[in-house]
């Protein structure tokens, strides 16, 4: 190893601490992500930290660049991905729920608590649902629903999954999978058919246990 690997190996990466950051984040909440809990936790020394931040509010701002990222940023790409029919945007939509890889509900629940402490993350939070909504407004309307069916529609798909996460709910992923063709109906106000529901559960097959056929 090299001189500057070695030093490298000792400092750890910016990545690695906002690895850290996170995994304290979801599991004690933002008053557990501090500078020397992290640095012990991650054998290093406390001073390796201000290699890569000028202090604890810049690691806070790359943790919610994070969430803002992946947990936004998921829902606004689903939402305007192609897709042939409402039925089928929708569906896409919902791989977020299903798929913690495009969205992870832990991070969000865990950023949202942290809103009820936090006037300037609340604002971040705020920000990050008005842009959501928007995104699944515009998706409604592609498919020509009017402007105040798309913004209800919008909210009623959104806020029920919003309500989930905010109460922490324990669902078998089997069983909300077999929710799917009832809430793509409920949301869009049509059937799903048998093709849609084919593709959308074969992107989830390692998830599916017992469907519907």
């Amino acid at each position: 190893m090299t001189t500057s690997a070695a030093e490298g190996a000792r400092r750890g990466s910016p990545e690695l601490w906002i690895d850290a950051a996170c995994e304290a984040l979801l599991e004690s909440g933002i008053d557990a992500v501090k500078i020397l809990p992290l640095a012990n936790k991650l054998n290093l020394s406390r001073t390796s930290f201000y290699w890569f931040f000028k202090d604890r509010e810049e690691l806070l701002d790359a943790l919610i660049s994070r969430w803002r990222e992946k947990n936004t940023g998921s829902i606004v790409k689903q939402a305007s991905a192609y897709a042939a029919t409402i039925v089928e945007a929708t569906l896409n939509v919902f791989d977020c729920w299903i798929d913690g890889n495009l969205f992870d509900s832990r991070f969000e629940f865990a950023v949202r608590s942290w809103a009820l402490q936090s006037p300037e993350i609340f604002q971040e939070v705020d920000a990050a649902d008005t842009r959501r909504l928007q995104s699944l407004v515009e998706m409604f309307r592609r498919f020509d629903f009017s402007e105040t069916d798309a913004d209800v529609r919008a909210h009623a798909l959104y806020l029920v999954q919003i309500g989930y996460i905010s109460r922490q709910t324990k669902e078998d992923v089997a069983n909300r999978l077999k929710r799917i063709p009832s809430y793509v109906e409920i949301f869009t106000g049509q059937p799903p058919q048998q093709h849609d529901l084919d593709r959308f559960f074969s992107r989830h097959e390692g998830q599916r246990a017992d469907t519907p056929s």
